[in-house]
């Protein structure tokens, strides 16, 4: 059992019994708390009863699918979702992350990928402490004390990764980061998926940052990586 996780929820949510209560298993070993929800709507109502920590949440189940439930969730809840599916295609995967999942897992899978990976998500990859954890910026504020992004006043619901990835771009203004970096960094170097990832959540963080906004702050180094930068929209 790992001290590190003691006291941390994670919601299973998935209608095979045998998926699910294996996951159970192999996470209560590592100190978890596990809850089980069968079906689209219970893992909306569990989701807000116990604000767990990690959501493991299937693709194909009753009533809501996992990507209904996803879209709900995001709507005022920022936990970080692991999304599992039978669909192995690269859309299936840009569309989980596109409606913020965290990460993406292909069935079948072993219990102790998925336990990796909810530990790398979970361990929490601080970028570089300094002297403030508040940047401000025209139209944009990152208070990272609150894990909060706040655009033209407004707080904009933004998953602790959005965050995180966030805030050390925006900490090192002009500095260019390889997505290899921004993984190891956001991630952790033991995270087991791919610079996909860090694609998908640059996107996500554009269209909740920038767009219809006066001012565009994450720009695209072409064959490289990604950099902050404050520029003012010409039209």
């Amino acid at each position: 059992m790992n001290g590190d996780f003691v006291k941390k929820t994670i919601l299973v949510v998935d209608d095979e019994e045998n998926v699910s209560g294996l996951l159970k298993l192999y996470l209560e070993a590592e100190g978890f708390t596990v809850q089980i929800a069968e079906d689209g709507l219970k893992a909306l109502e569990f989701a807000r009863n116990i604000n767990p920590d990690l959501i493991i949440l299937d693709i194909m189940l009753p009533f809501k699918d996992g990507w209904q439930v996803a879209q709900e969730l995001r709507k005022d809840m920022d936990t970080p979702i692991i999304m599992l599916s039978a669909k192995g295609e690269e859309s299936d995967k840009i569309l989980g992350l596109n409606l913020g999942g965290d990460d993406y897992v292909t069935k079948p899978f072993s219990p102790g990928e998925i336990t990796a990976r909810v530990k790398a998500i979970l361990r929490r990859t601080k970028p570089e402490v300094l002297e403030s954890e508040i940047l401000q910026f025209p139209e944009l504020v990152i208070d990272f004390s609150k894990y909060e992004i706040i655009v033209n006043g407004v707080k904009i619901v933004s998953t602790p990764k959005e965050v995180e990835l966030m805030w050390l771009l925006a900490n090192n203004p002009g500095i260019v980061f390889t997505r290899e970096r921004l993984l190891d960094k956001i991630w952790g170097y033991d995270y087991l998926g791919d610079s996909r990832t860090v694609d998908t959540h640059i996107k996500r963080l554009r269209r909740k940052i920038e767009k219809g906004q006066l001012y565009t702050y994450l720009h695209t180094v072409w064959g490289v990586g990604y950099k902050f930068e404050v520029i003012k929209n010409e039209n």
